[in-house]
């Protein structure tokens, strides 16, 4: 383990010596994960990017990049461009990057299932920020604005999102 990385624990997310109040999939921790399942998958997950809204906040890091209109995430298992970022129009299953709500204003990446995605074992595991405290996820790991921003002012690409 290094100090960049983030370790969710019994207690929350552990990182750089503090624990954050974190939310997890409704589903709980699971090995197995499935499109669909709710769940949190267990493993390591390197971060592998960084999404922000610049229409309602600052650049994080200078290597985060910015949600523009028409960004979605494919989460259509048979399509070839499943559990990747995809551009409007899209025919097939997807979410959008650009809510209402500020759940993606700022949206940590990880590698589960990507690059190359197999079709069904879930797509997206983000880090983003929660609906309300404690409110579980689709399989997501959530945290209050205030600390998914402090956070990622120190992520550095190459840190692991480690699920115990």
């Amino acid at each position: 383990m290094t100090p960049a990385d983030l370790v969710l624990t019994r207690q929350g997310l552990r990182f750089r010596g503090r624990r954050y109040a974190c939310s997890i999939g409704r589903g709980g921790l699971n090995a197995a994960k499935r499109e669909g399942d709710g769940a949190t998958p267990l493993g390591e997950h390197r971060i592998v990017g960084m999404l922000y809204r610049p229409d309602r906040i600052n650049a994080p890091t200078g290597w985060a990049r910015p949600i523009l209109p028409g960004d979605l995430w494919s989460d259509a298992p048979e399509d070839p461009h499943y559990n990747h970022l995809v551009r409007a129009p899209y025919g097939q299953s997807h979410e959008r990057l650009r809510r209402a709500d500020p759940l993606y204003d700022l949206v940590i990446l990880t590698d589960w299932n990507w690059p190359d995605a197999a079709p069904g074992r879930g797509s997206a595991i983000f880090i983003h920020q929660w609906r309300r405290p404690l409110y579980p996820t689709e399989g997501c790991v959530a945290l209050s604005r205030r600390h998914l921003h402090s956070i990622a002012q120190d992520l550095v690409p190459g840190s692991r999102l480690i699920v115990r």
